[in-house]
């Protein structure tokens, strides 16, 4: 399947964009509709006006979720290696 081509819409502004099939396009209307909802947010309830000082709100917020992500997976990880060792451990005193 070849590009398709949609338009988001962010803060009022339309982005012309191409897409490799429709579960991108279905990722980046999901995505444009989590960034308008949160840009609404911040303009009540703090009431931001700027555009710009909003959208760097909203990545800001966005980002640091993935981070916080990243963060908690790898750190999930090395309690999960720990764990192994430990029943690796278990394992070979129990063979000796």
């Amino acid at each position: 399947m070849g590009n398709l081509k949609v338009n988001i819409i962010i803060a009022g502004r339309t982005y012309p964009l191409n897409v490799r099939n429709t579960k991108e396009e279905e990722g980046m209307r999901k995505a444009a509709n989590a960034i308008n909802t949160l840009i609404s947010k911040f303009e009540q309830n703090y009431a931001v006006s700027d555009k710009q000082d909003v959208l760097a709100m909203c990545a800001l917020q966005f980002a640091s979720k993935m981070e916080i992500a990243a963060i908690e997976k790898e750190s999930s990880r090395k309690d999960e290696i720990e764990k192994l060792n430990e029943l690796t451990n278990l394992i070979n005193t129990h063979l000796e």
